[in-house]
C-alpha cells in the first residue's frame, strides 16, 4: 500500500518552486491561485529570500500550492491507499483526498496563515527540535520548562514550542539522553495555546465550506486515526492549529495499514527522513524537484503491478 504524505512549515527554501513552474499548466494554475487568495505565490516561490518565506502568512499557502502542483504531476489518487499531512500539510492532504477543492484548501490555509501570524505577534515565541532521548523523559523536561511538545514526530525527534526565553532555557539545558537541540526557523509557537486566537478565525472561515468525505484513507495527525467524514477532517484542520501534531502515531498507523511505499510531496525530505528511521525497509521517494517524478512513477508502478 502506497502512502502519500505532505510536509509542514519549515520545509520551504528560497526558489524551491522555480522548477515546478515549468511543468505544463503549472504557471497558469499558480497564477489563478495567487489571484484568488491575494498572494503572489510565484514570486515568493521563486524570488523571495529565506526571511520572506519564513513569514507564516506566506509560507503556509506557498507550501500547499507546491504540494498540490507536485501531487497533480503524480497522476490519479487511486494509486495511493492513504494520505496524511504534517501540520499545514494536512490541507494538501485534504485536497488530494477530495475533501476540499484546491481553491478551498488554499483559501482556508491563507486564512490560517494570517491568523497564526497575528497570534504569533502577541508574544515572542519559537520552536526547537530535540533529537534523541526517551520520549517520556524529554516530554517531562519540556513541561518542567513550561514548553509544549508541539510535534511528537517519532524516530527520536520531538519539537518543543514556547516563548523565546523558554526555548533559550532548553538550548542551555537539553533533556537527559538527548543528543542535540536545534532552534527552528519558524515564526511562532505553533500547535500550542499561543495559537488559540487563530482557532476561532479558522472555524468561522471553515463554516462556509461543504467538505466531501475522503476518497482514500485520511490519517489525521492529531491522533493517527483514519478519519471517515469530510466534516471531521475539517474540524481537525481547525483544531490542530492549537494542538500538538502526533506524526509518530501517523507512522504507527501506516505500519498497521501495511504500508509498502511512501511518496512525499514537494518540498520533500523531512517526512521521508523520519520514515527511514521509524519504518525501516519501506521504500520512499521525496519530491524535491520535477526530476524526482520519474522515481515516484517507478515506485508507483512497482506497487501497482
Amino acid at each position: 500500500m502506497l502512502v502519500l504524505v505532505a510536509p509542514g512549515q519549515g520545509a520551504q527554501t528560497p526558489g524551491f518552486l522555480t522548477p515546478w513552474l515549468d511543468l505544463p499548466g503549472a504557471a497558469d494554475r499558480v497564477a489563478a491561485w495567487s489571484d484568488a487568495i491575494g498572494l503572489d505565490l510565484a514570486h515568493y516561490g521563486t524570488k523571495a529570500d529565506a526571511d520572506e518565506i519564513r513569514d507564516t502568512a506566506v509560507a503556509q499557502p506557498l507550501l500547499v500550492a507546491a504540494g498540490l502542483l507536485s501531487a497533480g504531476a503524480l497522476g490519479p489518487s487511486s494509486a495511493f491507499g492513504a494520505v496524511a499531512g504534517h501540520s499545514v500539510g494536512e490541507f494538501t492532504a485534504a485536497a488530494y483526498a477530495g475533501v476540499l477543492s484546491d481553491a478551498d484548501a488554499l483559501s482556508l490555509v491563507r486564512t490560517r496563515g494570517l491568523a497564526m501570524a497575528e497570534a504569533a505577534a502577541v508574544t515572542e515565541t519559537g520552536m526547537a527540535a530535540v533529537l534523541g532521548g526517551d520520549r517520556d523523559v524529554v516530554v517531562a523536561h519540556l513541561e518542567a520548562l513550561g514548553l509544549t511538545p508541539a510535534n511528537i514526530n517519532g524516530a527520536g525527534q520531538i519539537v518543543a514550542a514556547g516563548t523565546t526565553e523558554q526555548i533559550s532555557a532548553l538550548v542551555a539545558e537539553k533533556p537527559e539522553g538527548s543528543t542535540k537541540v536545534v532552534a527552528l526557523k519558524v515564526a511562532g509557537a505553533f500547535h500550542t495555546h499561543h495559537m488559540t486566537p487563530a482557532v476561532a478565525t479558522l472555524e468561522k472561515a471553515a463554516s462556509a465550506l461543504s467538505p466531501a468525505d475522503p476518497a482514500l484513507k485520511y490519517v489525521s495527525n492529531r491522533d493517527g486515526l483514519v478519519v471517515a467524514t469530510g466534516a471531521d477532517v475539517v474540524a481537525r484542520l481547525v483544531g490542530q492549529v492549537a494542538n500538538p501534531v502526533r506524526w509518530d502515531l501517523c507512522m504507527e498507523t501506516f505500519a498497521e495499514l501495511g504500508v509498502t511505499g511512501i511518496i512525499e510531496l514537494c518540498p520533500g525530505g523531512t517526512l521521508t527522513g523520519l520514515a527511514k528511521r521509524a519504518l525501516k525497509g519501506v521504500p520512499n521517494v521525496a519530491l524535491k524537484t520535477p526530476d524526482d517524478l520519474d522515481k515516484a512513477a517507478a515506485l508507483i508502478a512497482e506497487q501497482t503491478v
